[in-house]
């Protein structure tokens, strides 16, 4: 998974708001940094699986509501 430097730079702020806000704690640009890459590589991979199974489930909910609805203009 791959960020653009915009995002990182946003994701990393949020980040050290975040520390500050809830943790009463300063941590850097470059921590907030190496934390981000550390829940992209290790953590990442479930939120992207869980989207796609979403996904999935929706696409299978979609795809059995057009089956009853042809099911029904059946004579």
């Amino acid at each position: 998974m791959e960020f653009s430097n915009e995002e990182k730079e946003a994701i990393t702020q949020k980040i050290q708001n975040y520390f500050k806000a809830e943790l009463d704690s300063d941590i850097g640009q470059f921590d907030a940094l190496f934390l981000l890459d550390f829940f992209t590589r290790e953590i990442g991979p479930y939120f992207y699986n869980r989207g796609l199974y979403d996904a999935q489930a929706l696409l299978a909910q979609r795809i059995e509501d057009i089956a009853e609805s042809i099911f029904e203009l059946e004579k």
